[in-house]
């Protein structure tokens, strides 16, 4: 597992460590204006997406890898209504913030 801390880039750093303590301000803030996302493959609303799986159900995820400078992970992925899965991500960053993420199932 890769400590939080210790993710390569700064944007996803950010990004994963807000979802991880579950502060929605520090979330936002990681987010570029109009941001996007896909979850298995289907876009959705960032904010919905957001409420159900991370803040309203307690939503962490543990970095086992990542590549592509930081900007691809591989983490497990878990909260209160799924429970834990292996989970890719990758971000995209404009100006320092995540500008789209798309996660789905490893």
């Amino acid at each position: 597992m890769i400590p939080v801390h210790q993710l390569s880039d700064p944007a996803v750093r950010a990004f994963v460590t807000a979802l991880n303590a579950g502060d929605r301000q520090a979330f936002g803030a990681a987010l570029a204006p109009g941001a996007t996302m896909s979850d298995d493959g289907s876009d959705r609303d960032v904010n919905d997406w957001a409420d159900r799986e991370i803040f309203s159900s307690n939503g962490h995820m543990d970095v086992d890898s990542e590549s592509d400078g930081g900007r691809s992970l591989v983490a497990e992925y878990r909260n209160d209504t799924w429970g834990a899965m292996r989970t890719a991500w990758r971000f995209s960053v404009e100006d320092g913030r995540v500008s789209r993420f798309e996660t789905g199932q490893a």
